[in-house]
């Protein structure tokens, strides 16, 4: 995906809907609103869809350990030319430190990867440390303007002009389907943060506790 970045890329569905897409931001530094949602990322921090690399260096300049994953080798020898650790591969291939990261980061739609958030979730699950957080973006809750609350699954391609990439499975989730999938996939809902200045939405989800425990937004 890579190689179309641009800030007049689009990302289309098959039925012509233009998804939500910041392409901008893929290259940018850290907003200062970002840096506050690192800063309370407990390390090692493994950075899923990392693309350039800017919030594995981000992360890494806070002094925790942070890995980022992506498939694409453009975006890999990006983020490696920056500096960031970064593995070429896809986080349903075998990784190291399964069952020990911290904090498990899915920024900018990637809660999306695969078309299919149950199991990038299930397989977040897996990964993650017993005390640790998934950290995944969502779309505004409903009443937000977005329409009804859920999930939709699409095929997608990254266009930019008359040129375009190839065919892709795509997710869009938003904060009143997070909980469902989260439960569905073993995890719970912790708290919905908005960053209300940038219009975005993270949801920290965790493993279940004994006990219960509400979801709040803070």
């Amino acid at each position: 995906m890579a190689q179309l970045l641009a800030d007049t890329v689009v990302l289309r569905a098959d039925d012509g809907t233009a998804l939500p897409l910041d392409p901008l931001r893929w290259h940018a530094e850290p907003s200062p609103h970002e840096e506050g949602l690192l800063a309370g990322m407990a390390g090692p921090v493994l950075d899923v869809g990392c693309g350039p690399g800017r919030l594995v260096l981000g992360i890494a300049r806070r002094g925790e350990v942070a890995l980022g994953v992506d498939p694409a080798p453009a975006a890999v020898a990006l983020a490696r030319d920056r500096g960031a650790s970064v593995l070429q591969r896809s986080v349903f291939d075998p990784l190291p430190g399964a069952g020990r990261w911290r904090t498990i980061l899915l920024a900018d739609g990637n809660i999306g990867i695969g078309g299919d958030p149950l199991r990038l979730l299930a397989r977040c699950r897996d990964l993650l440390a017993p005390d640790g957080t998934v950290v995944a973006e969502v779309e505004a809750p409903a009443g937000s303007g977005s329409g009804p609350s859920g999930w939709r699954r699409y095929r997608v391609r990254l266009e930019r002009g008359q040129r375009h990439g190839p065919w892709f499975h795509w997710a869009v989730v938003d904060a009143g389907a997070i909980a469902g999938l989260a439960a569905a996939a073993g995890l719970q809902l912790l708290r919905l943060q908005p960053i209300a200045a940038e219009g975005r939405w993270f949801a920290h989800l965790g493993r279940p506790s004994s006990g219960e425990r509400p979801v709040a937004v803070a």
